[in-house]
């Protein structure tokens, strides 16, 4: 069994879990945020078979999308001086997946 860890944006979290339900795939979701844009992203946490790992991937990547959006870097100071924010193209979505070894589980 394999724990698989998805961290996803919250713009694809609907699609993503809608379509691993409709596919027999139960997932916890964990409300999470992220460091650099420090914008909301949803982790989920979906215990599996060893064979249907490469199926979820393939559910989350079909739905998790990547895509450019511009947004300002806050103002710094620097001793007595600020420097403005200018606004920077950065990719966004897609998603970060993690798969591990479950020794044990247990659904009590």
């Amino acid at each position: 069994m394999k724990l698989v860890v998805a961290i996803i944006n919250n713009d694809d979290a609907n699609a993503v879990v809608t379509n691993l339900t409709k596919n027999g795939y139960q997932a916890t979701k964990l409300s999470t945020s992220g460091g650099f844009l420090r914008a909301g992203n949803v982790t989920l946490l979906i215990g599996v078979e060893d064979k249907k790992v490469d199926d979820v991937i393939d559910i989350i990547g079909e739905f998790s999308s990547q895509r450019k959006k511009i947004t300002p870097i806050t103002n710094t100071y620097i001793g007595d001086s600020m420097l403005s924010s200018v606004p920077v193209e950065v990719t966004v979505g897609g998603a970060t997946i993690f798969v591990l070894d479950v020794e044990q589980f247990y659904k009590i």
